[in-house]
C-alpha cells in the first residue's frame, strides 16, 4: 500500500514541494513514480519523513538530518530515543502548562501567589549536577546567582545572544567555509566572549585555564546531541568544534 505526495503532505502537515525538494537531495526517495510523474509513498518512507519531521523539531538542518539518517540506520533505535526526548518535553510542557493554569486561576481567586508552583516547568537548574562534577560547585553558584539577578529583560537578550550565535554557526558550517577561515575565526572570537560573561567559568577568572576550557567545550559540543543540536548536530558542532580549537591555538 502506498499514499500520493498530495496524501502525505496532508497527513504530515507539509507540503508537496517540501517532499520534492526532499527527493531532490536524496533526504526521503519516493518509493515509485507512476506512469503521470506523481510520487508515491510506502510504509517504510513515512517511517523516514516521521524521522526527519522529529529531527527537524529537534533544530537540525537538512544536512545534519541526513547525516543522522546515514548513520543511523537502526530505525527502532533512533526512533526509540526520539521517543525518550519527546517524552521528556511532554513531562516539561505539562508541568507548564498547570503553572500558567494554576496562575490563572490564582489570578481569579485571592491573587497570592506560590512562587514554587509559578515556575515549575521552567527550572534552568536542570544540569546543575553536571556542571558542578565538570567545574566544581563554586562555578555553579556563581553563574546560578548571576542568572538569577538578571531582569526578564536581562535574560531575554542573553537569550536573543546566544541564538543568534547559534544559527550563525549553523550558517557558517552550511556554506562550506573552513573552521580555520576568517569568518569562522570570527565566531570563535564571540564566542569566547560570549562565554566571558558567564560569572564562574575558567573564562571569567583571572588565571583560568581558558584554553583549556574552550577546546573541552568544543568537544562536549560534539560528544553531547543536547549541545550539538544548537549548532545543526553532530557535523555542524564539529565545525565549531575545530573553529575553537583553531582560535584556541593562535590566540589562547
Amino acid at each position: 500500500m502506498d499514499w500520493s505526495i498530495q496524501e502525505i503532505a496532508k497527513m504530515a502537515g507539509t507540503t508537496s514541494r517540501t517532499l520534492r525538494h526532499y527527493d531532490d537531495i536524496g533526504l526521503l526517495r519516493p518509493s515509485r513514480t507512476g506512469h503521470n510523474g506523481y510520487r508515491y509513498y510506502d510504509g517504510p518512507a513515512l517511517v523516514q519523513l516521521q524521522r526527519i519531521l522529529l529531527l527537524r523539531e529537534l533544530g537540525l538542518g537538512l544536512p545534519a538530518i541526513a547525516d543522522v539518517l546515514a548513520r543511523e540506520t537502526d530505525t527502532v533505535k533512533a526512533l526509540s530515543g526520539h521517543l525518550e526526548w519527546l517524552g521528556q518535553e511532554q513531562d516539561r510542557l505539562a508541568r507548564q502548562i498547570a503553572s500558567v493554569r494554576q496562575t490563572i486561576e490564582t489570578l481569579k481567586g485571592d491573587g497570592k501567589h506560590m512562587a514554587q508552583d509559578m515556575f515549575d516547568g521552567f527550572d534552568h537548574t536542570q544540569y546543575k549536577d553536571e556542571v558542578e562534577e565538570r567545574w566544581g560547585k563554586d562555578a555553579y553558584a556563581k553563574s546560578d546567582a548571576w542568572w538569577r539577578g538578571m531582569s526578564a529583560d536581562e535574560k531575554q537578550q542573553w537569550k536573543d545572544r546566544s541564538r543568534k550565535l547559534g544559527s550563525d554557526w549553523i550558517s557558517a558550517a552550511e556554506s562550506g567555509v573552513s573552521p580555520d577561515s576568517a569568518e569562522a575565526q570570527d565566531l570563535a572570537r564571540r564566542h569566547v566572549e560570549w562565554l566571558r560573561g558567564i560569572p564562574g567559568t575558567p573564562t571569567a577568572v583571572p588565571g583560568g585555564d581558558v584554553k583549556g576550557y574552550v577546546t573541552g567545550l568544543g568537544e562536549m559540543y560534539v560528544a553531547d546531541p543536547r549541545f550539538a543540536v544548537n549548532y545543526g548536530g553532530e557535523s555542524g558542532a564539529t565545525f565549531v568544534r575545530d573553529a575553537l580549537r583553531e582560535y584556541a591555538e593562535k590566540n589562547l
